[in-house]
């Protein structure tokens, strides 16, 4: 707690190595400079104790996971509250990768990464292994990171990451979303531990995927809009990086969706973030700039602070 009665987080490195900071100077640069109502705020930083700490806004609900895959009486996860979620994260991921003259890479979507605040808006978190980078050069890596059920195959082949492996993990939390089910399924007794983003694709080329969809959604939404939805997961999964969707794409895909579902004022939603979601894609964006830096990643736990 603050001294003016605020609630935060605080992410306290675990880097001791004064040679490090520059990790930590680096997120706090990249956070900075990132300002979207379903991503998590930085509201500041601190230099004056042993290990660097990061103050974030406190987001109370927990993370996307718990409601995914743990049952929740007080906010079950309805079948309009996934294709909200959903068009939220697109929303975001959208912002990292094209509102700003230097595109963000998140590198590390999981349902675990996406936390709910008072509201249950999602909010995207942990930067710390995120990236930004220059329209004129690639990402490429000398050590592959990320959480495994989540990486994009063509990432972990080539060391080089896009925008497109982001779409391939939020293709697999739509998945998570659709099915109930967890990246890495436990294995069976004849079978080794699989992966819920090849069972899905496989589900998706039988026309099976009526039968791996969620028994708490199966009654609740029209079966056209859940396969609509499915559609757009399995597209960003696709093998192929270059023919995954972009980011702009999946959000008006998404909602296209949720207006069919609902009717919320989603558009104004958009437009309050400072783009439109109506095609063409061509309107312009306010840009914030930000440095080339490339930014590494700083390992974190969270420990609570209290301040007199």
């Amino acid at each position: 707690m603050l001294t003016d009665g605020r609630i935060v987080a605080v992410k306290k490195s675990k880097i001791e190595d004064e040679s490090k900071l520059e990790h930590f100077i680096n997120e706090v640069v990249i956070l900075s400079q990132i300002n979207h109502r379903n991503i998590v705020k930085l509201h500041g930083c601190c230099l004056e104790t042993e290990v660097p700490l990061l103050v974030y806004e406190f987001i109370p609900n927990g993370t996307l996971m718990q409601y995914i895959h743990e049952q929740n009486e007080y906010f079950p996860l309805t079948w309009d509250v996934r294709i909200r979620v959903a068009t939220e994260i697109a929303g975001a991921l959208y912002y990292l990768h094209s509102a700003a003259s230097v595109p963000i890479y998140h590198r590390d979507i999981k349902s675990s990464n996406i936390l709910l605040d008072e509201k249950y808006t999602a909010k995207v978190a942990d930067f710390g292994t995120s990236r930004s980078i220059s329209n004129d050069q690639t990402h490429l890596t000398t050590r592959v990171q990320g959480t495994f059920g989540y990486l994009d195959p063509e990432y972990f082949r080539s060391s080089q990451f896009t925008d497109k492996s982001d779409v391939y993990s939020f293709g697999v939390v739509l998945v998570e979303l659709l099915t109930g089910q967890k990246p890495i399924l436990p294995a069976r007794l004849d079978d080794e531990a699989r992966s819920l983003a090849t069972l899905f694709s496989l589900a998706m080329e039988e026309n099976r995927i009526l039968d791996i969809l969620d028994s708490q959604i199966k009654n609740e939404g029209g079966m056209e809009e859940m396969i609509a939805f499915a559609n757009i997961a399995y597209r960003c999964l696709n093998p192929n990086g270059r023919k995954r969707p972009m980011m702009k794409q999946v959000v008006a895909e998404l909602e296209s969706i949720r207006n069919t579902n609902e009717s919320p004022s989603a558009q104004q939603h958009y437009e309050e973030d400072g783009y439109e979601i109506n095609e063409p894609w061509d309107s312009d964006v306010t840009s914030t700039t930000m440095s080339s830096t490339v930014y590494h990643s700083l390992t974190v736990d969270i420990e609570p602070l209290m301040t007199n």
